[in-house]
């Protein structure tokens, strides 16, 4: 896919109409996580150091078309302003008259925040109307949002195809640049980490990636339902049993592509979940009829470790067990280090993302060793399915 970037057009003078997400946390009128902010900046400095005024377009929460005032964008506007460090204009709306009266106040490399876009139904119904209203504001798109890149809305595809000049913004590009580097032309071999709850929600991934990887790492709960595909018992554990056909056609799908999958061998099992539960670690045929199993144990953990250092590109969306509470958080843990390790020597390419996969790396103390961690939880997980991402193709030139 051939997209333009920042490097490849001329912003001198022009209103660069930017899709950033700023749909962040807010706790008591604030600001609680200013990452997705903090994200935004390289490209919002970049086009102002080129001479551009930069027009910012955001979703904020789930208005549903109607004006919500607890949902409107001037909330993040003080920490967008100590972010970036300087003083940013704000519109009442994001298109008709309060929106061009503000566009057309801008000086070069003044920054303008328009109001939230999800304020209009023609948002999320990718309103031909409201997609040219917003196109009538400036003259160059950047999208800047890749965790809204699954949206077909008027704010990230419609506009798009309306604007002659348009390109990724910084993280778009990082984003695209590291999903082309972990499925598009990969360095194998291969690998996949998928964890999580259950297999029915992780279907169209799995079935995608039996035919690019060359290996492929199942945990969590999602574990425990292949192994009573292939006949093993897991006592209490979260298991779909009305999955296990599915989950033995993806067995026998993946035997056909040359995919190997890696179930766990021991497991770590306890009678209650909860913090500190007692627990003891049991080859995975032996889980007791009373128990459930919230772990890999450290036999299945070797083998991932081996299969790391065999790879060169490492792809890794959910966790291996109950990660969020001791002591069933070790087999993530342990393997999110020796991935990062790998990393850190040059030998693995790391690319992961989707919420849970986050929030692991980030209590196992690696994610940034990885070589790339996405924040895009729904577009994340949509590319690795396969999908074409509406907010992507409608860069591509």
């Amino acid at each position: 896919m051939a997209w333009k970037t920042i490097d490849d057009v001329d912003f001198d003078g022009k209103v660069a109409l930017v899709r950033v997400d700023l749909n962040v946390p807010v706790e008591n009128g604030r600001v609680t996580d200013a990452t997705r902010i903090e994200r935004a900046v390289p490209t919002i400095r970049d086009i102002r150091a080129k001479g551009g005024k930069v027009v910012l377009l955001s979703h904020f929460g789930r208005p549903k078309g109607q004006v919500v005032p607890e949902m409107s964008l001037r909330i993040v506007l003080p920490e967008l302003e100590r972010v970036l460090g300087m003083k940013v204009a704000f519109a009442e709306d994001c298109i008709g008259a309060p929106a061009k009266k503000a566009v057309a106040a801008m000086e070069k490399g003044d920054v303008l925040l328009l109001e939230n876009t999800r304020f209009h139904a023609g948002e999320e119904k990718n309103d031909p109307a409201m997609a040219a209203a917003l196109a009538a504001l400036g003259q160059v798109y950047v999208n800047d949002a890749f965790s809204a890149a699954h949206r077909a809305h008027a704010s990230t595809e419609g506009v798009a195809r309306l604007m002659k000049e348009r390109c990724a913004g910084r993280l778009m590009e990082a984003e695209l640049k590291a999903l082309e580097a972990a499925l598009g032309n990969p360095q194998r071999p291969v690998t996949a980490v998928v964890g999580g709850a259950k297999v029915s929600t992780k279907l169209d991934l799995l079935s995608n990636l039996v035919t690019k990887v060359d290996n492929l790492v199942i945990g969590g709960g999602m574990a425990n339902t292949f192994l009573v595909a292939k006949g093993v018992e897991v006592g209490k554990s979260l298991a779909e049993r009305d999955m296990a056909d599915t989950a033995r056609d993806i067995l026998q799908r993946a035997e056909a592509e040359g995919c190997r999958i890696v179930l766990p061998v021991d497991v770590v099992v306890a009678r209650e979940f909860k913090a500190g539960a007692a627990s003891e670690t049991v080859p995975v045929d032996a889980c007791p009829a009373d128990a459930m199993i919230l772990d890999a144990g450290p036999e299945s953990v070797e083998t991932i470790g081996k299969i790391l250092a065999e790879s060169r590109t490492l792809i890794w969306n959910g966790p291996l067990g109950a990660f969020e509470i001791e002591p069933f958080d070790a087999a993530t843990n342990e393997a999110a280090r020796r991935a990062a390790r790998l990393t850190r020597e040059g030998r693995l390419i790391s690319v992961a993302g989707g919420g849970d996969t986050v929030a692991a790396l980030n209590k196992a103390g690696v994610a940034q060793d990885f070589t790339y961690v996405s924040a895009a939880g729904g577009a994340f997980l949509e590319w690795m399915e396969g999908k074409t991402l509406p907010g992507v193709a409608a860069l591509e030139v």
